[in-house]
């Protein structure tokens, strides 16, 4: 009895695949491209029309500006969410200014665009020179934009000039910066302003492994079950800085410490940069979200290697004593964190090897 393999010669329907990725991959990036010029083109009218009034209320107060973001902000955000704050309406009406001609070719159209995130990290550069340099580098190179952060925060244009053996620097800035690169065609949705300019709601299977969402599942549930005053505040919590997007895995608040409590989860061993930038989540945790009466935020900072340290606990402001002596009453052990790591792992892997069973 013929199969279907055999009725299919190889050759055609291998050319018959080429030509359907060759038309899907086409449709993606242009699709990306249609998508990524209407968001710049939006933030630059904006910042356009911000700019405008600005000046237009100078003879009125010093302050005019600054209220008119202000005011601008709330209302925005009321509508249509929070891509909208003043932090991001400053970055519009900066980005304007920085760059003026950016929609007014000599043929009138837009060239060699970037994506937001790309001319957000660009606004850091306050030298035109420099600014108009890492902007052509990163579209002829392709940086991606943690490449275009790492070259800025080096001084990788600055050296260049500097330099007598500009090839040195050259080699050093790719070895640094090849592993920052990606070639992922589903970035640009996985990308939270692209996300928020769609006016899509958060999705965490962008970003967790089928693995890591099996943990943090479970044990949003562990620590809710434990009976020590958890209750869920939010999962994959955006937070922004000038120069990054992170997510926080699980937000708890815990009424009997009166303190938020943040769990951070790691596939790989846990680096002093993993440590540095709890702390700053527990930082920022404190500036923006916590009230009067409110301890200070706690930061549990896990790693899914359990045979390495579990779990890291970070509170600052030198809570040392307070942490030790009241806290860890509330708060699972690090032994019981690797218990429940352990017991989801094996979980987990008992689900792969049945689904395996059933194909």
């Amino acid at each position: 009895m013929a199969t279907d393999k055999d009725l299919i010669p190889e050759k055609p329907i291998n050319q018959l695949y080429d030509k359907a990725v060759e038309i899907i991959e086409t449709a993606r990036n242009n699709t990306y491209r249609q998508i990524n010029e209407n968001l710049v083109r939006r933030n630059w009218d904006l910042g356009k029309l911000i700019s405008e009034e600005e000046i237009r209320g100078r003879d009125r107060t010093e302050l005019y500006g600054l209220e008119v973001i202000k005011s601008l902000a709330k209302r925005l955000t009321l509508r249509y969410g929070k891509g909208f704050t003043k932090t991001n309406l400053y970055s519009f009406t900066n980005f304007y200014k920085m760059f003026p001609d950016i929609f007014h070719t000599a043929c009138g159209k837009s060239f060699h665009l970037l994506s937001w995130s790309h001319y957000r990290t660009l606004l850091q550069v306050l030298d035109d020179a420099g600014r108009a340099w890492y902007e052509q580098e990163a579209f002829q190179q392709g940086w991606s934009v943690k490449t275009l952060q790492r070259n800025i925060n080096s001084q990788y244009y600055y050296r260049l000039l500097s330099s007598q053996k500009k090839d040195l620097v050259e080699k050093e800035m790719l070895e640094l910066t090849a592993p920052l690169q990606t070639n992922d065609p589903t970035d640009f949705i996985k990308n939270p302003v692209i996300g928020e300019f769609l006016g899509f709601t958060p999705d965490t299977s962008f970003r967790e492994s089928e693995l890591e969402q099996a943990i943090i599942d479970n044990l949003e549930k562990f620590l809710l079950e434990m009976g020590k005053g958890f209750a869920f505040v939010a999962r994959q919590q955006h937070i922004h800085t000038e120069k990054e997007d992170y997510y926080i895995d699980l937000v708890f608040y815990n009424y009997i410490l009166k303190a938020f409590v943040l769990i951070d989860l790691k596939t790989s061993k846990i680096t002093h940069q993993d440590v540095g930038q709890m702390d700053m989540y527990v930082r920022m945790y404190d500036e923006l979200k916590r009230g009067e009466g409110d301890n200070p935020t706690i930061g549990i900072l896990l790693c899914a290697e359990t045979d390495e340290d579990i779990a890291r606990y970070s509170v600052l402001h030198d809570n040392d004593h307070l942490f030790a002596s009241k806290y860890m009453l509330y708060l699972p052990t690090p032994e019981q964190l690797r218990r429940e790591i352990e017991r989801q792992k094996e979980i987990f892997l008992l689900q792969q090897q049945e689904k395996k069973s059933e194909v």
